[in-house]
């Protein structure tokens, strides 16, 4: 006479629990690693993209601390006129058609640099990009109310960097 699974699970319920604990354990050793994998990727993407301009300033700063032109990008195309736009939009291209050396000078914190190619701050305003990038826009209003406030371009740089920088997400 045979007996059924569920009948022998009764009868012998050790038996079963053991395969289950050991499924539990494993399971639980796979989420661990990779919550840790996971983890160990975030911070490793989270320094490599801080580094960038943060670690770029802070060794240019040492090297050259009164020197802005270690700070520049090499942007070398006109800025759009003005007149093209209305409103803060053209009030932000002004500011980089009159300021050219200050916003080359500045790293654009919406990551364009990355991701479209740009070589500073001045880059959005030799195309359309600050146009329709508020990020853009904002950093050279704040960059020319501190450089108006009497900083150098070099301490513009560090004020900026420390209000727009944001880790990439």
């Amino acid at each position: 006479m045979t007996m059924s699974k569920k009948k022998r699970n009764k009868r012998f319920p050790g038996k079963n629990n053991t395969r289950t604990k050991g499924k539990k354990k494993n399971l639980f050793i796979v989420i661990f690693a990779g919550l840790a994998l996971v983890a160990g990727g975030l911070y490793f993407y989270d320094s490599i993209n801080k580094g960038d301009s943060a670690e770029r300033y802070k060794n240019q700063q040492a090297a050259t601390p009164l020197d802005p032109s270690f700070l520049r990008g090499g942007e070398k195309r006109p800025t759009l006129s003005p007149a093209r736009f209305t409103g803060k939009v053209a009030a932000a291209y002004k500011i980089a058609e009159q300021n050219p050396v200050l916003l080359d000078s500045m790293y654009c914190y919406c990551n364009c640099k990355k991701t479209i190619g740009h070589k500073s701050l001045l880059s959005c305003y030799a195309d359309n990009h600050a146009a329709g990038c508020g990020i853009c826009r904002d950093e050279a209003y704040f960059a020319l109310s501190q450089y108006q406030s009497g900083m150098n371009i070099v301490e513009v740089r560090k004020v900026v960097d420390k209000r727009f920088w944001r880790p990439l997400s």
